[in-house]
């Protein structure tokens, strides 16, 4: 007998057969036949260990034991995508898109929007070989040997015209009639039940041992492929071939040829999504074509060729009992309502924001009064109106706070300002220890170890009261701490130390300067380079930086001319946290194209897009993402968008060829 082909004969039996069974729900054999040949596979490979293959069938089941799950950086940034609620919001979208690319046919694919975890599964010569979540869009954890012992993931794909590489994005989800039977099974236990099929779907994928991981019926839909050299032009071909390799694409998704029809798909889907198998909270729209995919670009957080059209929310009517007020790091008060429980959405619901106190007065909540919920966007419980016909004579109006709950300083109301504030930036407790659990989220200096219940026992016991306080612990501090232990107080330690490689525009992400988030730090550590120079910036020099309005420089100036604060930055920089931007070094870059602010529009035969992109910047020029009277050059590929060519015409700025633009380098 030739073993390495019994082998590998049993593994192709078996992925055909796993195909049939979790893919296609078209199974040709019996569950005892498969365990058969699984278990001949196992031991075969057992008594051969040279022919051992990582994507063999038997890899499935698990076992492997993930302590810490390893950041992987996208290869590919993963979007957000905008969402809408109304047609009236896609009529506007259309209209955007058809400002860019002018009067063409446009063609869209519409897919029903899975609620689960995203995935991102890449795939070399025809094997799975990575498996990334979402993270923050820019990069997430490894959970590959999680995914294997998903059976709709294929670990070996079939077919042809394969891609030598691709990334392949999906949502794991856990079907509902899964869900159920787990819950099933803990009630029977005694155990209290998970709270949602999305939630329990996401925490699956970080959970340490695969073997458990394997015991859950998850499974994948996939949506989206991106790579180099794919073969096929547009998303919905795209998803026919994902199919034929043996991907589980949903069947359901339609190619329409104008909002009518995508209209029809919505309506249709907005009734039958209750007889679905898992949970879907809308539909997604995406431009069908790749070319005009590129030519509309992206916004800093999403696509502008794909939105999501969310379904009206689920609303239940519950009692308001009583009004907390909670204190936010920059110390924002808001008003949270305590709720009879009530069940809405999969979940039960005890809270909901009553975001200011404009919106108590505007819908006149009065304690006591029976109030309309709903899940904003499906997540966020909010309440968005009152029954008025169950009012009680005797219902109180509230009056809201005048001094911060937390450490009775008066509360301000800027003019213009929605929220009122708490002054007491430097000695409130839930503004030191919001500005702490901050500054260690992943999105910023993503301390491994430390939790913002243990931010909050460490500012009780007077060991941190600012962000730079943390690299002064000691273990001898951490040990007396309740559920502190030896190895814990050092992982602690370890990721302290580890965020001082943490890069420039995340630390300054961070710092919690008012109104700058990623995008925003990520454009001002780009400009300026490095912390002094930022600090020593105008409010004209600041208004200059590419999207950074009045607002926004208004607030870095008060941050810099803040004194503690710029103790707190000098204590950084002295323990070595990343002050500066670190540049990958590149010796083909020049600043022959310093200036210069180019737009690229079209298909490219030279360079891919991003190529054409990276070349202009690696020369010192600017990519702008739309035409102005700041374009220097507009660099005009096949099929460039009609409306950008009229624009450029009509302000007269110069249109070139990708070989003019090689010139142009060359000559300079």
């Amino acid at each position: 007998m030739d073993v390495r082909k019994t082998i590998q004969s049993l593994r192709d039996e078996l992925n055909f057969h796993n195909h049939q069974y979790y893919v296609l729900d078209a199974p040709t054999i019996s569950d005892f036949e498969f365990d058969q040949k699984l278990k001949e596979l196992q031991l075969l490979e057992e008594q051969h260990p040279e022919f051992f293959d990582e994507n063999s069938p038997t890899q499935r089941v698990g076992g492997a034991i993930t302590k810490n799950f390893q950041t992987v950086p996208h290869e590919y940034r993963m979007y957000s995508l905008d969402n809408s609620y109304s047609k009236d919001d896609l009529k506007d979208w259309e209209n955007r898109i058809q400002k860019v690319l002018g009067n063409v046919n446009l063609s869209y694919t519409c897919e029903l929007k899975y609620d689960g975890a995203s995935i991102s599964i890449t795939y070399e010569n025809g094997k799975l070989k990575r498996a990334v979540t979402r993270g923050d869009g820019f990069q997430g954890d490894e959970v590959t040997t999680n995914i294997k012992t998903i059976k709709s993931v294929p670990l070996q794909l079939k077919g042809n015209n394969i891609p030598e590489k691709f990334d392949i994005r999906g949502e794991i989800i856990l079907p509902l009639a899964g869900f159920e039977k787990m819950n099933q099974e803990l009630i029977e236990i005694g155990e209290t039940p998970y709270s949602n099929p999305r939630n329990t779907a996401s925490g699956s994928l970080k959970l340490q041992d695969s073997a458990e991981v394997s015991k859950r019926p998850l499974d994948c839909l996939l949506y989206f492929l991106i790579g180099n050299n794919l073969p096929f032009d547009n998303q919905f071909d795209g998803l026919n071939h994902a199919r034929s390799w043996g991907f589980k694409v949903p069947n359901e998704t339609r190619l329409t040829n104008n909002l009518e029809e995508v209209f029809a798909f919505i309506d249709y889907w907005d009734v039958h999504r209750h007889s679905l198998p898992y949970e879907t909270d809308g539909v997604v729209i995406k431009v069908n074509s790749f070319q005009q995919q590129d030519e509309l670009g992206y916004t800093a957080k999403s696509p502008r060729w794909a939105i999501a059209y969310k379904f009206k929310s689920e609303q239940v009517s519950t009692r308001i009992n009583s009004i907390d007020y909670q204190v936010g790091r920059t110390g924002a008060i808001t008003p949270v309502a305590n709720l009879e429980p009530v069940q809405l959405a999969g979940t039960i619901v005890k809270r909901a924001s009553l975001h200011n106190a404009d919106q108590i007065e505007k819908l006149d909540i009065r304690l006591g009064d029976m109030v309309y919920v709903e899940k904003g966007g499906e997540i966020i419980p909010k309440i968005i109106g009152v029954d008025l016909t169950q009012r009680e004579p005797s219902a109180a109006i509230i009056s809201y706070i005048t001094h911060c709950p937390e450490c009775n300083t008066e509360l301000i109301r800027q003019e213009g300002e929605a929220n009122h504030y708490c002054p007491n930036f430097y000695g409130c407790p839930p503004q030191i220890i919001g500005r702490v659990q901050h500054y260690i989220t992943r999105k910023a200096m993503d301390i491994e170890g430390l939790g913002g219940e243990t931010v909050a026992l460490l500012f009780k016991n007077g060991l941190v009261q600012n962000y730079a306080d943390l690299y002064d612990l000691k273990i001898e501090q951490l040990l007396p701490l309740d559920r502190m232990a030896q190895k814990s107080a050092e992982n602690l330690l370890n990721g302290i130390q580890k965020s001082k490689e943490v890069p420039f525009d995340r630390v300054l992400y961070a710092l919690g300067i008012r109104y700058v988030g990623e995008t925003v730090a990520k454009k001002l550590a780009k400009h300026y380079k490095n912390i002094d120079a930022l600090a020593s910036a105008t409010l004209t020099d600041l208004i200059l930086v590419d999207e950074i309005g009045e607002k926004i420089a208004q607030s870095v100036l008060e941050f810099f001319e803040n004194n503690e604060n710029i103790s707190l930055i000098e204590r950084l920089k002295s323990y070595g946290v990343q002050m500066q931007l670190t540049e990958t070094f590149n010796p083909n870059a020049t600043d022959k194209l310093a200036g210069k602010t180019f737009v690229v529009s079209g298909v490219f035969s030279v360079f891919s897009r991003d190529e054409l992109k990276k070349s202009i910047e690696d020369n010192g020029g600017k990519v702008g993402s739309s035409i102005s009277a700041k374009t220097d050059y507009v660099i005009a590929g096949a099929n460039m968008g009609p409306a950008k060519l009229e624009k450029a015409s009509q302000l007269q700025i110069p249109i070139i060829s990708e070989y003019d633009y090689q010139k142009m380098i060359h000559e300079n």
